[in-house]
């Protein structure tokens, strides 16, 4: 595997890497979609945070159970086997992958050759415990959709075909990449990201400049950047370890809840998964920036990526879905 580019090294797209972070801290946020141009850096930020991450204890068995968990796979519950360190792992989802390759299939191979029927992890296996990433996501099959709307819903994959039926865990932080332009994402899918980032192309020319000198002096010499970045490297890794130890720990008050409650009824999002999303959000930049309290800036700052794709179209507004946000963001805390 080849060097991955600093996550801290990464500059102009400050609320996508700002998701990321809270999405590793708060593995229940379920994801982030980011939508926006093509070479914004969305997939070189993603990677580059799973590498950032230590290393996690893994089953030596083919879905990286966590041994600390009594969710596990059938053969680590009949007998745990030996404990080893991994990497945490990065999926990439293809378009055109088959049901079967995602959610695993027999091994028709050794089917055929000695009769026995042994499974072939597929590609959600391979993510638990870590991110599945799928670059556009909105011209993702419909079967494919269904799929991962059943696993992101329980946090296990089943599977049932060929005379073969087993489950196995399967949570992961869902991870989706795409340009609006090029068509709209399912509904049932859309609810199911946590947060949903804008991403554009830098207009600050000191900005792209800084970038494209940041990326060369990557590109011709990987290890002395890496260098260079390793020490707020392992500040960010301590940061994001001490926001997962003390997320438990934060308090939230009613005044933020309510908060919350009006912001969502403003926007008319549907059901109540908005402001859940928002106080998971909220409590996990509060771990982040080692608050032991959720504030109204907490609140604040992750209205927009929790709600603006939880918006119902409005005929007669036909603002964008930031600019909603940001209205009522304005009405509600002035009020």
């Amino acid at each position: 595997m080849g060097e991955r580019f600093p996550f801290t090294a990464i500059i102009g797209q400050e609320e996508m890497c700002l998701s990321l972070i809270l999405a590793a801290i708060e593995p229940r946020l379920s994801g982030v979609l980011i939508f926006g141009d093509r070479g914004t850096g969305k997939s070189t930020a993603i990677r580059a945070l799973a590498a950032l991450l230590p290393d996690i204890d893994a089953a030596d068995c083919p879905y990286s159970c966590d041994p600390a968990s009594t969710e596990c796979c059938e053969a680590c519950a009949a007998t745990r086997p030996a404990t080893i360190k991994k990497p945490v792992p990065v999926v990439d989802l293809p378009l055109g992958a088959s049901e079967d390759r995602v959610a695993g299939a027999l091994n028709l191979e050794r089917a055929l050759a000695d009769g026995l029927k042994i499974f072939e992890p597929g590609l959600l296996a391979r993510a638990h415990r870590g991110f599945l990433y799928i670059d556009e996501v909105n011209l993702l099959e419909d079967h494919l959709v269904d799929l991962l709307l059943d696993v992101a819903a329980s946090g296990e994959n089943l599977v049932e075909r060929e005379g073969l039926s087993l489950r196995h865990p399967a949570r992961f932080v869902l991870i989706g990449s795409g340009n609006p332009e090029e068509g709209e994402l399912r509904p049932q899918l859309l609810d199911r990201f946590g947060l949903c980032v804008e991403v554009r192309t830098p207009t600050d020319i000191s900005a792209r400049i800084e970038i494209v000198k940041r990326r060369d002096a990557f590109d011709r010499n990987p290890k002395n950047f890496l260098e260079q970045y390793a020490p707020h490297e392992a500040a960010l890794r301590s940061k994001i370890l001490a926001g997962r130890k003390i997320l438990p720990e934060i308090e939230v008050g009613d005044d933020i809840l309510e908060q919350g409650a009006k912001l969502c009824m403003a926007l008319g999002t549907d059901g109540l998964r908005g402001e859940l999303v928002l106080l998971r959000a909220a409590r996990a930049l509060a771990a982040y920036e080692g608050s032991q309290t959720v504030t109204l800036a907490h609140l604040r700052t992750m209205t927009a990526p929790a709600l603006r794709h939880r918006l119902r179209r409005d005929p007669l507004d036909d603002s964008l879905a930031s600019t909603r946000v940001d209205r009522a963001v304005a009405e509600i805390f002035a009020a």
